[in-house]
């Protein structure tokens, strides 16, 4: 029987700590190491775990493979040093907070020939994977990822939460990278960065004509994740926090109902078995470890990283930062 591969955790924030408890319930991998500049903070976690604690990646003796969950503004440090030491990496979205920063990275990995994922956590979520099953010809999208503020976040909306229904666009048009990208950032909260804008406002046009509009908000009064897919003779809508789909086929319209006072429309509403339902993040990890098991592509996977990022250091550009 194979052993358990040994994977090191950077950061033990909230998405590190939902990382720990995945890793850990593995039975593919284990919780080897956590490292964590905050040593009482990275003790706790580790010892909760049974896993040994580090202050920082300079020693990666004896760990197989690394996940990074630090805020994003370490993200390149971290992972080029974790590329160096030829480790295996998933690294939490974005890669890095600039597009010159992410290219380096998946450069290096490709360079080296270490498999990179990033966490574009959406890929795995129930709802998105039946409804990018159920598409055939799309002509429209429409993503909403509305948020209330959290203080703790410091990068902006774009990179924070714009990124992974850029990622689901392309995805539902194939994999086709947009040949236009039109947007606007709006800064409001007076708690956040000048440079860290709240909302973003983006319309994606795809070569075949497909259009995709993707609003992001992080001062929206509740939280908002839904995802409207067009084609000629129906429409596909996700909930990716309730994790369900609905189909709605147009039938017919009246001009008027039998008592002659309103417009009546018919329409045929399915709500189609979800592919799986597992959690997204065991999911993920998952398919991190099919990656290093040689199961899945890890080429194909490292070039699936860079249209999304392309797409917001696009918007960026465009609006002048």
């Amino acid at each position: 029987m194979t052993a358990p591969l040994r994977l090191a955790l950077v950061g033990t924030g909230v998405m590190g700590s939902l990382h720990a408890r995945v890793i850990a319930q593995s039975e593919r991998c284990e919780l080897a190491r956590v490292i964590e500049p905050r040593r009482s903070v990275g003790r706790q976690v580790a010892e909760r775990y049974g896993a040994d604690w580090a202050p920082d990646v300079d020693d990666l003796t004896g760990i197989d493979a690394v996940v990074i969950a630090a805020p994003t503004e370490f993200h390149h440090g971290l992972a080029g040093r974790v590329l160096a030491a030829d480790k295996p990496l998933l690294i939490e979205k974005p890669v890095c907070g600039s597009l010159s920063e992410t290219e380096d990275i998946v450069a290096t990995s490709d360079k080296r020939g270490v498999p990179l994922l990033c966490g574009l956590l959406e890929r795995f979520n129930p709802a998105v994977q039946t409804a990018l099953a159920l598409v055939d010809r799309p002509v429209h999208l429409t993503a909403t990822r509305h948020s209330p503020y959290a203080p703790r976040i410091r990068t902006g909306v774009a990179w924070d939460l714009l990124i992974h229904d850029v990622d689901l666009a392309i995805q539902a048009f194939g994999g086709e990278e947009p040949v236009a990208v039109q947007g606007t950032l709006g800064h409001f909260h007076p708690d956040s960065l000048a440079e860290a804008e709240d909302v973003a406002e983006t319309v994606l046009n795809f070569g075949s004509g497909a259009l995709a509009n993707v609003s992001a908000s992080r001062i929206g009064q509740r939280k908002l994740r839904t995802l409207v897919i067009s084609e000629v003779d129906r429409l596909i809508e996700a909930d990716l926090i309730r994790k369900d789909v609905t189909i709605y086929r147009h039938v017919s319209s009246d001009a008027a109902t039998p008592d002659g006072r309103g417009y009546r429309q018919q329409s045929i509403i399915e709500v189609p078995e979800l592919i799986t339902n597992r959690e997204p993040l065991a999911a993920q990890l998952d398919h991190f470890l099919d990656i290093l098991a040689g199961t899945a592509d890890a080429d194909v996977e490292r070039q699936r990283i860079l249209p999304a990022h392309r797409v917001v250091g696009r918007l960026f550009a465009d609006n002048g930062r």
